[in-house]
């Protein structure tokens, strides 16, 4: 019985503590599953990954895995997208702590990676390809799930502070632990920067944008039996943020820019049937505030506001070892709102949604998954999309052979709809079909990993908005195909390699266009990340990273190309005693300068150093 209870915290945590298993995964299905039974693309990026590489950004962990691509407006904490697969940066869907937190009011229901920085993450899971079925909308080009650490048996306690280029200070801390019925942990983060211009500097921009950043998170579960137990989660951001706001030109203002993100989460988990049916009844709310001024100490300008409500059912039927049904429903309620210039505007949509998913293994080495969602968008009406993949392994998980159909259904934001600027009433839903077929095989008993997986996604009615207007419209028809490759070493136990390739051909094919055959804006078509890291036998830990990206289009049109470029990354870190440990890298190391949008800065070499203690 207790096995059953601790499937059921995993299948609702989204953090279970198995899925801290690089074996084990939770995003494919939203329930907790061996790779070897999942039919799609999944890279995990681990807590130990995470803590090696040193990383401030989630973005530059991102960077390093296949068919993922991101830009950034300048500095750190400006407006970030990420890609996968070539689609659109509001197609990603992402996870924090199982809550959905793409922005109502946002560009295109798009999240904004520039304020989530690492902090207290301890895992990454990234899923390429179509998931509707299990995620509904925004997941057309994958989904980004991101989880905080799962409390410590008895009592644990981390803490890190490092310094470093332009007065960069950065801090974090967290607690955990179990006593009883109760289990739980909190964790703060603070991240500070003079930065650098986020207009380049090849403009003549030198003005540094600076930008503060406090993170907060928090999770308490109550297990009042081994069938019954209650979720609470909890994730803050605040951000502050001098940024360049400019249309022509690039060039420095005065602008800033102050954010609120709240993340939520209370859910009621029931075993029953001896563990065979489990159940998940949960409330999530997110809410993001940005408000707009001319100058620091001005008044706001403008700003919005957008919120999501959601209230999910998850059941889970097992009536046999070999078989199970994954089914639920969810409504949504995202809300948007505007203030400035004179004027207020506010949007609200209602969405409900039933699935069905089925899990079953009919023959030994063999998993089969196919579901089908039923949305209905007041605005919109009904969709009705499917799923399906498999995974074969004839020697128990050495060698897997995968294959995926995914389709998906995204309506129009309410951002994308009413916004006063670029907003278009008139915009369709998006819909899309992908495919996917790949195998991983290990080697010398996991010593080397393999990994390949060729895709296509074919996507009608895809909503874009570049210059020279920004107004959103449909491209009638898309195409991204490709092929992702990753490999790891572990030669020996001190010497881990690892190495990820992508090559991403996504254009417009909508007939008849001035664009037709275009590639889409800003997805390189090839991206390369090489990372060694070695273990000393005194203690010592070195390792780099070298990122490759090819050359982008800026524009729809294809008129504005940005070079590619590669940039080269050191770290080192030192334990002085089992709980202290001193660290260091070097970003950028050959100061290659380059952008990943038009007129907007990045940083050249810096170097920061600092310490560990754990508990």
């Amino acid at each position: 019985m207790m096995k059953s209870g601790l499937s059921l915290v995993a299948l609702l945590a989204a953090t279970p503590a198995l899925a801290q298993d690089d074996d084990i995964v939770v995003t494919a299905s939203g329930i907790e599953q061996p790779r070897d039974q999942v039919g799609q693309a999944i890279t995990v990026i681990d807590a130990d990954t995470i803590r090696t590489r040193q990383a401030v950004e989630v973005t530059d962990l991102l960077a390093t895995t296949p068919g993922v691509r991101f830009n950034r407006n300048g500095t750190i904490g400006t407006v970030t997208g990420v890609s996968l697969r070539g689609a659109e940066s509001s197609q990603t869907l992402v996870l924090i702590d199982g809550v959905k937190v793409n922005d109502p009011s946002g560009d295109a229901d798009s999240f904004n990676f520039g304020n989530l920085l690492v902090g207290n993450i301890r895992r990454i899971e990234v899923l390429r390809g179509s998931n509707s079925v299990v995620h509904g909308s925004q997941a057309i080009g994958g989904v980004v799930n991101v989880m905080t650490g799962t409390p410590a048996e008895g009592y644990a306690a981390n803490a890190s502070v490092d310094y470093g280029y332009s007065d960069t200070l950065n801090a974090k801390a967290d607690v955990s632990g179990t006593s009883g019925i109760a289990s739980g942990g909190v964790g703060v983060a603070y991240f500070r920067t003079d930065g650098i211009s986020a207009a380049a500097r090849s403009f003549g921009a030198t003005e540094k944008d600076g930008y503060k950043n406090i993170t907060a998170n928090a999770k308490l579960k109550l297990s009042f039996s081994d069938a019954l137990s209650l979720d609470l989660r909890g994730y803050y951001i605040h951000a502050d943020l001098d940024y360049d706001s400019f249309f022509g030109t690039p060039a420095d203002s005065p602008d800033i820019t102050k954010s609120d993100q709240y993340v939520g989460y209370a859910g009621l988990n029931l075993s029953l049937l001896d563990g065979k049916l489990t159940n998940r009844a949960a409330v999530t709310w997110f809410r993001h505030d940005r408000d707009y001024y001319p100058a620091r100490g001005a008044d706001a300008s403008y700003g919005y506001s957008g919120t999501n409500l959601r209230f999910e059912y998850q059941g889970v039927y097992a009536p046999v070892d070999r078989a199970k049904l994954v089914f639920g429903y969810e409504h949504e309620r995202p809300d948007y709102d505007f203030y400035g210039f004179g004027s207020t505007a506010s949007a609200k949509a209602n969405i409900d949604s039933v699935y069905a998913l089925a899990i079953v293994q009919p023959a030994e080495g063999l998993s089969v998954t196919g579901g089908l969602r039923h949305g209905d968008h007041n605005q919109f009406g009904g969709a009705t999309t499917f799923g399906a993949n498999a995974n074969y392994t004839p020697n128990h998980g050495a060698t897997n052979f995968r294959v995926s159909y995914g389709e998906g259904f995204k309506a129009p934001s309410l951002y994308q709809l009413y916004d006063r600027w670029v907003g278009n009433a008139d915009l369709r839903p998006e819909r899309s079909k992908s495919y996917d077929i790949g195998f991983d095989q290990s080697l010398d008993n996991g010593r080397a990993m393999l990994s390949v997986t060729a895709f296509r996604r074919d996507t009608r009615n895809q909503i874009d908005g570049f210059p020279p207007t920004y107004v959103y419209y449909n491209i009638a028809r898309a195409r991204a195909k490709g092929v992702e490759a990753s490999l790891t070493l572990r030669p020996v136990e001190a010497l881990t390699f690892t190495a990820a390739y992508s090559y991403i051909d996504a254009r417009n094919r909508s007939e008849g266009t001035a664009n037709e055959g275009n590639r889409l804006p800003r997805r390189a078509a090839n991206a390369v990340s090489v990372s060694a890291d070695y273990v000393w036998p005194f203690g010592l830990s070195t390792g780099a990273t070298v990122t490759m990206m090819g050359d982008i289009f800026d524009d729809a049109a294809n008129t504005r190309r940005l070079d590619g470029y590669a940039v080269v990354g050191l770290r080192a870190s030192l334990p002085v005693t089992e709980n202290l440990e001193i660290y260091g890298r070097i970003d950028n190391l050959s100061n290659e300068e380059y952008a990943t949008a038009y007129g907007y800065g990045v940083y050249g070499r810096s170097a920061y150093g600092g310490v560990r203690v754990r508990f």
